[in-house]
């Protein structure tokens, strides 16, 4: 079934999928690309009408499989999506009908999928970030949301093809932020009450977006910040465009702006690049020390978050571990005793730099950003997911399974501990994105395991991650300890782990 809709600052006839509670807006183009590696521009006219029941392109990418690290059975099937270069720009919009029927100003959610940089990892078209269930339960509690999913460009196509030419993908969402600004109160949403919120690389945007105050009152970072991918200068963001450009030529005498969508993509896949990053930009210098215009921030984490590098770090040896955590010079001794790496035991070594990239890239960052926010008088909410993956307990809380349990989009009633999980966090994320709090914030709000939800003080949450791990690495100095991340970690990470 469908639901018309008359959008007056689009003057368009939007018919939007019915859900029955909520109209599904798919697709909506916010913007166009007049040229590969051209800044995104607004569009300037919409149709009379417009089909909105079908969700648009994503961005050409390398094949991923969702399904792999999420633990998804193969009985349940991720429908394909289509890719499109040029027609990439496109958002979703999930509106409660009751809000278009009462003209009532509802809060608005604008969500920027991970992958790293890479791929499309949480669309609302795979069912891993359907919106559905978070839109129904801010009905059933009194708290209507409306929900944007974005799509945005990934990988060559959003790191540009020379040095003037650099974070796109970053472009992109800011041209869907204005959209937002410019057209939500069409659909009664509040333009000034608008909750950024993103997961992993989604997070890292997020993250980057605020430095650069974007227009969003508040935000949402899960497993991901600028502290995970830091921006990086030209020097090696030439050196991965390099790769690229040598794989063209290899596959006939292309370059970058000469061959195909397809042809890219294959390069790609030829380089073996399984993530990108941020290039250094004004706007994001000193990012560690904005907090941007944002009244609030939500920042969580699950408990094993470096899963993702798992496979390249046991590829990489005891050896290679052990190399990469003397880099740390003066430090070396005191890390190697804190993570277990010790040259007779692989398998305590292999365990300790994946605790090490966890504790460093994840959950101090955290500590630091929330430490910086209430120097600046912001309300700062910090949350631990520790519930095992739903179909397969003993992965347990690894990157990614905060999707599941959040967004709820698939059957998990084989864990009726997830499944009650994931009702809590919803309830706790909408009082959140309704300029609540989500518990009391001096306490850090732990989702697990076996669906207990409990609020901890400082001392009972170091007792659930490294608390004296932490202390340490904070007191250490970052040039020496991010050279242990960069060997450790540079090149190794998955998201089939």
């Amino acid at each position: 079934m469908t639901f018309p809709y008359y959008h007056s600052s689009l003057s368009s006839t939007l018919r939007a999928a019915d859900l029955g509670c909520a109209a599904h807006f798919r697709g909506i183009k916010y913007g166009i690309i007049p040229r590969r590696f051209a800044n995104p521009e607004p569009l300037a006219d919409y149709p009379a009408e417009l089909d909105c029941t079908t969700y648009g392109p994503r961005c050409p990418q390398t094949q991923v499989d969702v399904t792999y690290l999420l633990r998804i059975p193969p009985s349940i099937s991720i429908a394909p999506e289509p890719e499109d270069e040029f027609g990439c720009l496109n958002l979703d919009v999930m509106v409660p009908k009751t809000a278009l029927a009462e003209g009532r100003r509802l809060p608005v959610v604008v969500w920027i999928h991970g992958g790293s940089q890479a791929v499309t990892f949480g669309s609302a078209a795979s069912g891993v970030c359907d919106p559905t269930a978070i839109v129904n339960d801010s009905i059933r509690l009194g708290k209507p949301l409306i929900f944007v999913s974005v799509q945005y460009r990934l990988n060559i196509f959003a790191f540009g093809g020379e040095s003037n030419e650099q974070n796109l993908a970053l472009k992109d969402q800011l041209l869907a932020l204005k959209w937002v600004q410019h057209h939500i109160s069409a659909l009664n949403g509040d333009p000034e009450n608008v909750t950024l919120a993103g997961e992993s690389a989604g997070a890292v945007y997020c993250h980057a977006l605020l430095v650069m105050k974007a227009p969003a009152k508040q935000a949402i970072l899960s497993s991901g910040s600028l502290y995970l991918s830091p921006p990086q200068p030209a020097e090696r963001a030439s050196l991965l465009r390099d790769s690229v450009k040598r794989q063209l030529e290899e596959l006939g005498g292309f370059d970058l702006r000469s061959a195909s969508a397809q042809l890219l993509v294959d390069a790609l896949t030829r380089t073996g690049i399984q993530s990108w990053f941020l290039q250094t930009e004004p706007s994001l210098d000193r990012w560690w020390e904005e907090t941007g215009i944002s009244k609030s921030v939500l920042l969580s984490h699950v408990q094993d978050e470096s899963v993702i590098w798992r496979n390249g770090i046991l590829a990489a040896g005891t050896d290679s571990i052990i190399n990469a955590f003397s880099l740390a010079e003066d430090d070396s001794d005191e890390l190697k005793n804190m993570y277990q790496i010790y040259s007779n035991r692989s398998s305590a070594a292999t365990t300790g730099a994946l605790d090490f990239i966890n504790d460093y890239r994840f959950v101090l960052p955290i500590i630091k950003m929330a430490c910086l926010w209430r120097d600046h008088g912001k309300r700062v909410f910090q949350s631990l997911i520790d519930e095992a993956n739903p179909w397969q307990p003993s992965s347990g809380a690894h990157h990614a399974v905060d999707l599941l349990l959040l967004f709820g989009g698939f059957d998990m009633s084989a864990s009726p501990g997830a499944e009650e999980i994931g009702q809590k966090m919803r309830e706790r994320w909408i009082k959140f994105i309704s300029g609540e709090d989500p518990w009391p914030s001096e306490s850090s709000g732990v989702f697990g395991p076996h669906g207990r939800f409990e609020e901890l003080d400082d001392v009972q949450m170091r007792t659930r991650r490294r608390g004296s791990h932490l202390m340490k690495l904070d007191g250490m100095d970052s040039v020496r300890t991010d050279r242990v991340f960069s060997a450790l970690a540079a090149g190794r990470v998955s998201l089939s782990n």
